[in-house]
C-alpha cells in the first residue's frame, strides 16, 4: 500500500519511515535516528531519517524532491524533458556555473536514493537488484524497463572508436568536451549528435629537421599547408579558415575553457597537524619488532584519575548537592544556577533522582536563620517531634508549628560574613527551583511530593526581613506552577498563606504573584476553585484596588473577583460584608474598563449595488444654451470645447474617421459663414491635441478604415465646469423618447411640465400645479407607470411631487465632486421602493455607483485568533457572573421577599450602566455577545 503523502508534516513522517524501512530491505548503507518529542502529557515518536545526501555542500531535501519528480510523472518523465534535471538544480539553489555538473549529481542522488522507491510506490511494480539499478549509472532514462533481463553490462565508447552519446541521452549529464579536427577541405563540419566515422589521421605541423636553425622571416612566412583548388582563380576576396564556423581553426580560435569545478581539499595527514596519528604507528612498529624477538612491552600502571573522565557534569553537581560537604553544596548551587537557566530542558527531575529532594533539604535550613529550629523530613508515621514534617501525607498543623517556634535575634542591618553567604547560597537554591520549576514535567514532579507544600507555607511565613523578600519571591512562582495540580480546601495551610499575603502584605510583586497562584488551583483538575473563606478585608481591598491606574495589578485582582464571583455564595457574601464599598462602584468600575484602550475601525457595507453604463450608440447633440457657448469661440477652439463635451477617452474604443467629420460638420455648417470649418486634416489632428490617448490608426482587411483609436462619445455632454448634463427620459405611449438634456433639475422640471404636460407658469412664477385639479395625468418617465400600477388617477400637483423623485441629486454630485475633484463615472440617483421590489430610476446613459453604509466601532483588545481579550473581556465576564448569580444568591436568604429583592438588587446594579452596555452591544463588536448575555441574564432575573 503506498504512503499517504498529502499532508506536509505526516506525509513526511510517513515518508521518511517507509523509505527507511525500504532502504533496510535492500540493504542500502543509510543512517537511521529517532527522536522522542514530548508535548505535555502526550509522548509522541518521529522516525527521522539522515541519508547524508549533499550536493556541492547542499542537503537534498529527499521529501521535497520526490514530491518534485512524482509530480511531474516520474523519474521517466523529467529525463524525457530536455533541461528537467537543469531547471530542477537551479530551483534547489545551485547556481548557473557547472549547471550540467550540478544536474547531474542531483539526478544521481535521486537515482541512488528514489528510483527504486519510486518503481514500488508510484508505479506498484517490484525493483530490480540493486547491482543493476543503484549500483549503476543514472544515465537516461527507461527506469521501468531497467529488469534483469534487459539489462547490459556498459560498454567503452570513446573517441577512437566512433562512439558517441545517443540523441535520447539527458542533456544535463556531463561529458568530456570533445572538439572535432575538420578536414580543411571538407567545408563543414559536423553538423548533427549521430554517429559518424573515424577521423583520418593526420599530422598538423611537421617540423624541418633538414636545418638545425630557423630564422624570424622564415617562420612567419610559413603557411600551414592549404589546398590550391579550394576557390576559383576569379575569386577576389582571400579565404581565412578562423572565419568558417565549421572547421576546426574557427572552434580554435574561439575556444572557452569550461570553468573548474570546486575541489573538495582534504589535509595530508603530516606530524605536524596529526601528531596523535603517527605516534600510535610509531608505537605499533615498535612492538612489532619487540614481538619478533620474542619481547613483549609491559602495560604501565595507570595513573589515578587517568583514563576515565568521570561523570557529566549534571551527575557531578546532583552527587556534590547531596554530599554534606558544605564546600561540595555551594559548588552544586553556584553552578546549578547557570544551567538551570540556559538548558533547564536538560535537568529534570525525573531523569536525576534526588535533585528535588537535595533542593528542599538545602532550603528549609533557611528557618535556621531566624527561628531556633532545624525542620527534617520523615518518611515514618511515629515521629511527633515538632521539628519533623511528614514525607508521606503532610503536615497539616505547620502553621501551629511555626507559631510555637522560638525567634531568634538577627540583626537585620548588620550580618556576618558566615550569614550572608549562607543567605545567598539560599537564594541560589532558591532561584534554581524556582528556574526548574518553570518546565511544566518538572511542575508535575513537584506537584507529587507533599513535603513541597510544607516548604511554600513554611517560606511565605517567614518573618518580614529584607532577606526574605527575594526567597518569597521565588516561592509564590514555584507556587504558581504546582498548585494547578492540587486540591485545596480552605482549611489548607498553603491557601491560608496565600491569602495572608493578599491580606497582610504591601509588596505589588508579591500580591500580584499570590492572586496568580490563588486563581490558579486546580486548573489542571475537573474540581472548580470555590475560594472560600476568603477574609472581609482581602475582599474591600480587591474592590478598592480594581481602581488604581495599573493594568497588570487590576487585571490580577479582576482575575481573583471573576472566580470568586463564579458561586452564588460568594456574591452573597459581597452583599452582606461590603457594605464600605458598595458593589455598584464596583459595576461602574467595569463598566468603565469595558472601552479601555479602544480603538476607532469603520465597517463598510454595500447598500445598493452599481449599475453599470451601457455603451453608447449615436454622439449626443449639445443643447442651445452650450451651443452658443461654442458659437463664442473661433476655430479651433470651437472644436475643441465641441470634442471635450460630446466625446471621452477610452483605450479600448474607436470612432471611423468619417463619423467624426460628418457628425463635425451637421453640428457647425449652419455657422460656417460666421466661421468656416475646419479642413478634415487639421481636424483629424485637432482631435489628437484634446485627448492624449487618441491617435489615428488604419485598420487593414478587405476594406480599409481610417479610425480614431482611444475615444467614445459621451452619453450625455458635459459642459467648461465639468457638469453633467441629464437627459430627458419622457417617453409618452406612440411616441420617440425625448432626449433632450438639460443641466439643473428644476430646469427639467420646466422642460417636463412645459412639453410634455403643456402646464404652464403664472406671471409670478409659480406652476398651475394646484389649481389644475380636473386633469389627471401619469409619470412616463423611463416607462414608470407609478400612478397606473397603483390604479390612481393623480393630479397635476400630484405628478410634479412624484416626477422630484426622478430628478438627479445635485447636491450629492457636487460633493462627490468636490471630494474626488473629477467628475461622477455614473450618475447617482435615489432608489425607490415599489411593492417590495427596489425599482432603480437610473438612467441607462449614466448608471449608477455602489452605495454604502459605513459603521463606525470602538473595539477593544482582542487575541490571535480574533476573540475578546484583556480587562474588557475579565470586566465583562465578572458582570456576567454578577447578572447570573444574584438572583440565585437571593434564594439563599431566609424570610425576605426573594423576586422584590432579586428586582431590586439587580436593578440597584445593572440600571445605571445599562446605557452603557447598549453602547458595547452597538459599537464593540468583540464584546457585543457577552455584553448581550448579561443584558438577557438581567432581563431574566427581573422578570422570573
Amino acid at each position: 500500500m503506498a504512503p499517504d503523502l498529502s499532508q506536509e508534516d505526516g506525509g513526511r513522517v510517513e515518508f521518511e519511515s517507509t523509505l527507511g524501512e525500504f532502504g533496510q530491505q535492500r540493504g542500502c548503507d543509510r543512517k537511521m535516528s529517532i527522536h522522542l518529542v514530548r508535548k505535555k502529557a502526550k509522548t509522541l515518536f518521529r522516525l527521522s531519517i539522515d541519508f547524508n545526501t549533499r550536493v556541492a555542500g547542499k542537503t537534498i531535501d529527499l521529501y521535497k524532491l520526490y514530491q518534485i519528480i512524482t509530480g511531474k510523472g516520474g523519474y521517466d518523465a523529467v529525463s524525457a524533458e530536455k533541461l528537467a534535471w537543469r531547471k530542477l538544480a537551479h530551483d534547489f539553489g545551485f547556481g548557473s556555473a557547472n549547471a550540467a555538473a550540478y544536474a547531474f549529481a542531483l539526478k544521481t542522488t535521486y537515482y541512488k536514493n528514489l528510483a527504486a522507491y519510486e518503481i514500488k510506490y508510484l508505479h506498484g511494480q517490484e525493483p530490480p537488484p540493486k547491482e543493476i539499478l543503484e549500483n549503476t549509472t543514472a544515465k537516461g532514462g527507461d527506469l521501468l524497463h531497467r529488469t534483469v533481463e534487459s539489462f547490459q553490462p556498459p560498454q567503452k565508447s570513446g573517441m577512437m572508436n566512433g562512439g558517441s552519446d545517443s540523441e535520447n541521452e539527458e542533456q544535463d549529464t556531463p561529458r568530456e568536451e570533445k572538439m572535432d579536427i575538420d578536414d580543411p577541405g571538407s567545408g563543414g563540419g559536423r553538423s548533427s549528435r549521430g554517429l559518424r566515422q573515424q577521423p583520418p589521421q593526420r599530422v598538423l605541423f611537421q617540423p624541418d629537421v633538414t636545418s638545425s636553425r630557423q630564422n624570424r622571416s622564415t617562420s612567419v612566412n610559413q603557411q600551414s599547408p592549404q589546398p590550391s583548388n579550394l576557390f576559383p582563380a576569379q575569386n577576389t576576396y582571400q579565404y581565412s579558415a578562423t572565419s568558417n564556423p565549421a572547421s576546426s581553426a574557427f572552434s580554435i580560435a574561439n575556444y572557452e575553457p569550461r570553468p573548474q569545478m570546486p575541489l573538495t581539499l582534504r589535509p595530508v595527514m603530516t606530524p605536524a597537524n596529526n601528531y596523535p596519528l603517527f605516534q600510535a604507528q610509531i608505537k605499533r612498529i615498535r612492538d612489532a619488532k619487540l614481538a619478533t624477538f620474542g619481547l613483549s612491552q609491559t602495560t604501565p600502571i595507570m595513573k589515578p584519575g587517568a583514563g576515565f573522565e568521570g561523570p557529566n557534569i549534571y551527575v557531578r553537581i546532583l552527587n556534590s548537592l547531596r554530599c554534606p560537604v558544605p564546600e561540595e553544596q555551594d559548588y552544586a548551587l553556584h553552578h546549578m544556577v547557570k544551567i538551570s537557566h540556559e538548558r533547564g530542558d536538560k535537568y529534570r527531575f525525573d531523569s536525576f533522582p534526588g535533585l528535588a529532594e537535595g533542593l528542599l533539604e538545602r532550603l528549609l535550613t533557611i528557618s535556621s536563620l531566624f527561628y531556633d529550629v532545624e525542620w527534617r523530613i520523615s518518611y515514618t508515621q511515629d515521629d511527633d517531634d515538632v521539628e519533623v514534617l511528614d514525607g508521606i501525607d503532610g503536615t497539616p498543623d505547620i502553621l501551629q508549628r511555626i507559631q510555637r517556634l522560638r525567634r531568634i535575634d538577627a540583626p537585620d542591618e548588620l550580618q556576618s560574613g558566615e550569614v550572608a553567604h549562607k543567605i545567598n547560597k539560599l537564594l541560589e537554591a532558591g532561584l534554581t527551583l524556582r528556574n526548574l520549576g518553570m518546565l511544566e514535567d518538572n511542575a508535575h514532579y513537584l506537584s507529587e511530593m507533599v513535603q513541597l507544600r510544607d516548604f511554600l507555607s513554611i517560606a511565605l511565613n517567614l518573618p518580614p526581613s529584607p532577606s526574605t523578600i527575594e526567597m518569597k519571591y521565588y516561592v509564590l512562582e514555584v507556587a504558581e506552577q504546582v498548585v494547578r495540580y492540587w486540591r485545596m480546601s480552605e482549611e489548607d495551610p498553603l491557601y491560608r498563606s496565600l491569602l495572608s499575603v493578599v491580606d497582610e502584605g504591601s509588596d505589588r510583586g508579591a500580591i500580584i504573584l499570590a492572586l496568580r497562584a490563588l486563581c490558579r488551583i486546580s486548573m489542571n483538575l475537573e474540581d472548580a476553585n470555590r475560594l472560600s473563606r476568603v477574609p472581609v478585608p482581602v475582599i474591600q481591598k480587591l474592590l478598592e484596588w480594581v481602581v488604581l491606574e495599573d493594568e497588570e495589578f487590576t487585571g490580577a485582582c479582576l482575575d481573583f473577583i471573576y472566580q470568586f464571583t463564579a458561586q452564588p455564595k460568594n456574591v452573597l457574601f459581597m452583599f452582606n460584608n461590603c457594605n464600605d464599598l458598595p458593589l455598584t462602584t464596583l459595576t461602574s468600575q467595569l463598566a468603565r474598563l469595558l472601552q479601555i484602550r479602544a480603538t476607532s475601525t469603520v465597517h463598510k457595507s454595500i447598500v445598493s449595488k452599481a449599475v453599470a453604463i451601457e455603451p453608447a450608440e449615436d454622439i449626443p447633440t449639445p443643447p442651445r444654451e452650450l451651443m452658443d457657448q461654442f458659437l463664442r469661440h473661433e476655430e479651433p477652439e470651437r472644436s475643441k470645447l465641441w470634442l471635450k463635451a460630446v466625446f471621452e477617452e477610452d483605450a479600448q474604443a474607436n470612432i471611423t474617421q468619417i463619423a467624426l467629420w460628418q457628425a463635425y460638420q451637421t453640428r457647425f455648417l449652419e455657422h460656417a459663414t460666421q466661421n468656416a470649418l475646419l479642413q478634415a486634416a487639421d481636424f483629424i489632428k485637432n482631435v489628437s491635441n484634446v485627448f492624449q490617448s487618441a491617435n489615428a490608426q488604419v485598420l487593414t482587411g478587405p476594406i480599409q478604415k481610417f479610425i480614431i483609436k482611444g475615444i467614445r462619445p459621451r452619453h450625455a455632454p458635459i459642459d467648461s465646469k465639468g457638469r453633467v448634463y441629464s437627459r430627458c427620459l419622457w417617453r409618452s405611449p406612440g411616441s420617440k423618447p425625448c432626449s433632450e438634456f438639460q443641466l439643473k433639475p428644476k430646469h427639467m422640471l420646466e422642460h417636463i411640465a412645459r412639453v410634455h404636460l403643456g402646464i404652464n407658469k403664472k406671471d409670478d412664477g409659480t406652476w398651475t400645479f394646484a389649481e389644475d385639479s380636473d386633469t389627471r395625468h401619469d409619470c412616463d418617465w423611463a416607462d414608470c407607470h407609478h400612478f397606473e400600477r397603483r390604479g390612481i388617477a393623480p393630479t397635476a400637483y400630484q405628478l410634479g411631487q412624484h416626477l422630484k423623485t426622478h430628478l438627479p441629486d445635485v447636491t450629492t454630485r457636487s460633493a462627490y465632486r468636490q471630494k474626488h475633484n473629477r467628475i461622477p463615472s455614473a450618475q447617482i440617483i435615489p432608489v425607490k421602493m415599489l411593492e417590495g421590489d427596489v425599482r432603480p430610476n437610473v438612467d441607462p446613459a449614466h448608471g449608477r455607483e455602489a452605495a454604502f453604509k459605513q459603521l463606525a466601532y470602538q473595539n477593544t483588545a482582542i487575541d490571535e485568533v480574533g476573540n475578546a481579550a484583556g480587562l474588557p473581556l475579565t470586566s465583562i465576564l465578572i458582570l456576567r457572573n454578577l447578572a447570573r448569580n444574584i438572583p440565585k444568591a437571593m434564594l439563599l436568604i431566609e424570610n425576605v421577599d426573594h423576586d422584590a429583592l432579586r428586582r431590586q438588587s439587580l436593578e440597584g446594579m445593572f440600571g445605571p450602566i445599562t446605557e452603557r452596555l447598549m453602547y458595547v452591544i452597538s459599537h464593540n463588536r468583540p464584546l457585543s455577545g457577552y455584553a448581550s448575555d448579561v443584558m438577557a441574564w438581567v432581563e431574566r432575573g427581573m422578570g422570573s
